[in-house]
């Protein structure tokens, strides 16, 4: 496999630079954030010209008041020490709704209010009121529809993917992809259930989760993660960690899925066969595995392929996109990865590129791998996914070798 020092630099040199941007930012959003996403909103629909009856003014501004005030204080009680579910969903559900009307109101109270003084429409009061109602019932429709969205079935993603070294007696492998489910503060059992059971409408040979099963431990979650134990496929199920099963007891999590019968690969590998030819599966532990202080918890690509065959295809399971520098410094094939969550609210897929390459779909980095990073297949906190739908992910792999073999990197979406 591929292995330069000058590769290695160039890319490490990249990934310092996007984590120092993502630090800079970081380190000032827990500050500023809650304010602007309460303040703004509410200049925008109480203060810029409206002229609302006094008793108007006073409540519309007690409730962004309150959001400001609560919102935080719900977060820290759900997700902190005290992990109270009822918290957490009161928390999320603000912080959803509250990116929303910021959105909205910082688009619509500059574009909108824009294109009607160039339209000569109305005088400066009419305008405002035009704006504080355009802003309301988008963001009525956007937190809506963005609820449907994410509590729904994701729909399924198909890609044919050509892997250049895939023997022929693999092609046709099929591959279904799941990550970030997330089972959390909303009991989603049947949402589980209900995902499991178009996944085995699939006919997977090869089923992998990348991490990110739930916000909580093992134990408090195993009802919700219960069904995973139902998928099926005829070759193997694989698991790799996800960030947040480091913030809640990562070996519980791991131990659990041993016990529902999925293969968890900590920075190993297994091999798959068919038809006189192999394809070599890996896993890493999630890269915030390093500084999660349990003992043998870390991402070891080096470990992962420890024993295998250099000349053979290579897929690996690694939950962040970020770490397909080090694929393709060892030249892995094809590295399947979660975590972006595609943004999940948009515009909010600005911040996530900063730390991450890739936000969603396939992608080409150094000489050989391929990267596919999926939307995710659950979501994270806010219960909404605003133009970030949700993905279960279908890859079929084709190999160069066969007697047919169809374009590559095509792709469609199905019922």
């Amino acid at each position: 496999m591929t292995n330069t020092s000058s590769t290695r630099t160039t890319e490490g040199d990249t990934q310092v630079r996007r984590r120092g941007r993502l630090y800079r930012v970081m380190r000032y959003i827990p500050l500023v954030a809650p304010v602007l996403l309460w303040a703004v909103p509410c200049w925008v629909l109480l203060y810029t010209g409206q002229h609302w009856p006094l008793p108007v003014l006073l409540l519309g501004t007690a409730l962004f008041v309150l959001g400001l005030i609560g919102m935080p204080l719900a977060m820290a009680r759900g997700h902190g020490r005290r992990q109270q579910d009822w918290a957490a969903i009161i928390g999320d559900t603000l912080l959803g709704t509250s990116w929303i009307l910021f959105t909205w109101s910082v688009l619509l109270g500059v574009l909108l209010r824009l294109a009607l003084t160039i339209a000569g429409v109305g005088d400066s009061e009419d305008q405002a009121r035009t704006v504080t109602w355009a802003v309301l019932g988008v963001s009525a429709l956007m937190v809506g529809w963005g609820y449907i969205e994410a509590r729904r079935v994701p729909r399924v993603r198909r890609l044919d993917v050509q892997l250049p070294r895939l023997g022929a007696g693999l092609d046709g492998l099929r591959v279904v992809l799941i990550t970030d489910t997330h089972y959390g503060p909303l009991d989603r059992a049947r949402w589980s259930a209900r995902v499991c059971e178009r996944v085995n409408t699939l006919e997977a040979d090869l089923v992998c989760h990348t991490g990110d099963i739930a916000d909580g431990t093992a134990q408090r979650r195993r009802a919700q993660a219960a069904p995973l134990g139902t998928v099926q496929a005829t070759r193997a199920r694989v698991y790799v960690t996800g960030n947040h099963e480091y913030y809640s007891e990562a070996q519980g999590w791991v131990d659990l899925m041993g016990e529902l019968g999925w293969e968890p690969l900590r920075n190993r590998h297994l091999l798959l066969e068919r038809g006189g030819d192999t394809l070599v599966v890996a896993g890493v532990d999630d890269v915030t595995a390093e500084n999660s202080g349990l003992a043998g918890h870390g991402a070891h690509l080096a470990g992962a392929l420890s024993g295998a065959d250099p000349e053979l295809p290579v897929l690996l399971l690694a939950h962040q996109p970020k770490f397909v520098d080090r694929a393709a410094a060892d030249g892995i094939d094809l590295q399947l990865s979660g975590h972006t969550h595609g943004g999940q609210i948009w515009p909010f897929h600005h911040l996530v590129r900063l730390d991450q390459p890739a936000l969603a779909g396939l992608s080409h980095h150094g000489a050989r791998t391929l990267l596919y990073t999926s939307r995710g297949t659950g979501f994270w906190g806010p219960p909404f996914r605003v133009f970030a739908p949700s993905e279960i992910t279908l890859l079929v792999l084709r190999s160069p070798h066969a007697a047919t073999s169809p374009g590559t990197d095509q792709a469609h979406t199905s019922a």
